[in-house]
């Protein structure tokens, strides 16, 4: 009786250690889909770099406007109607469908904002600064000899109003030389006083930036120059007031006469 007992006994250990074998095969299946995950994310990082490439031809377009027709951003030029002023920038506005260069000059002076069609500044008579040469040419006429026309004033003050807005160095230091008047000499009448002053003030910005100086400067050096010219006498002036006052016509030949011409 005993013996049959254990055989039983001995079938029973056998099996649980099979039992125990599958399960540990199990745990080596989740390893697949750990090792895929982490190969997507390199090409969806990829993608954003390709942007911003595209936006970089726009910068170099805005930079390019920098110089047209001879003048650059930044450059001072003489702009026949205000004088000196200086080229902030050159751009671009669209105007009735068109689009349309311009230059944004500023006159700082004036505190006056003003755009040129780049196309234009050639009728607008729009030029850059004098030549050091050209300065000391006009420097040299104001120490010339006041040359007046016989007359009436409003003539010449038409004329003397058209020199100053031509943007011509020498002209405009013509009419500061025949408007100037020295402490001994009769005062300036008010419309005299404005168009001498505006002749003055056109002059010595100018001469102030192509010299590098200071506008007080450039005045001072002016008044040293006008005190070089031979002085009017109380009868010249006596005489040109006289003729204003009846109201001459012009000359028949229409030249210029020196104050000394008329006094004799």
């Amino acid at each position: 009786m005993p013996n049959k007992t254990a055989k039983p006994a001995a079938k029973a250990t056998v099996a649980k250690p099979a039992a125990a074998k599958a399960p540990a095969a199990k745990p080596a299946a989740p390893k697949a889909p750990v090792a895929a995950a982490p190969a997507k994310a390199p090409v969806a990082a990829a993608k954003p770099a390709v942007k911003p490439a595209a936006a970089a031809p726009k910068v170099e377009e805005k930079k390019v406007v920098t110089q047209r027709q001879g003048f650059k951003a930044n450059e001072f030029v003489v702009y026949p109607a205000h004088g000196v002023g200086q080229i902030l920038a050159i751009e671009e506005q669209e105007i009735a469908g068109a689009k349309l260069e311009l230059f944004v000059i500023n006159f700082i002076k004036d505190k006056m904002t003003l755009r040129v069609p780049t196309a234009k500044v050639a009728n607008v008579g729009m030029r850059k600064l004098s030549e050091p040469a050209l300065v000391k040419k006009a420097l040299e006429t104001l120490k010339g000899r006041a040359r007046v026309k016989r007359t009436m004033w409003s003539r010449r003050a038409q004329e003397y109003e058209a020199k100053i807005n031509s943007g011509d160095i020498v002209a405009i230091a013509e009419v500061v030389r025949d408007l100037y008047r020295s402490e001994s000499q009769p005062e300036q009448s008010y419309s005299e006083r404005q168009l001498y002053e505006a002749a003055l003030d056109r002059l010595s910005r100018e001469i102030a930036v192509v010299q590098h100086s200071t506008e007080t400067e450039a005045v001072k050096e002016i008044e040293a120059q006008l005190a070089k010219s031979p002085r009017r006498n109380a009868k010249a002036e006596a005489a040109e007031g006289e003729a204003d006052a009846e109201g001459d016509t012009d000359d028949t030949d229409g030249d210029d006469t020196t104050v000394a011409d008329e006094a004799a």
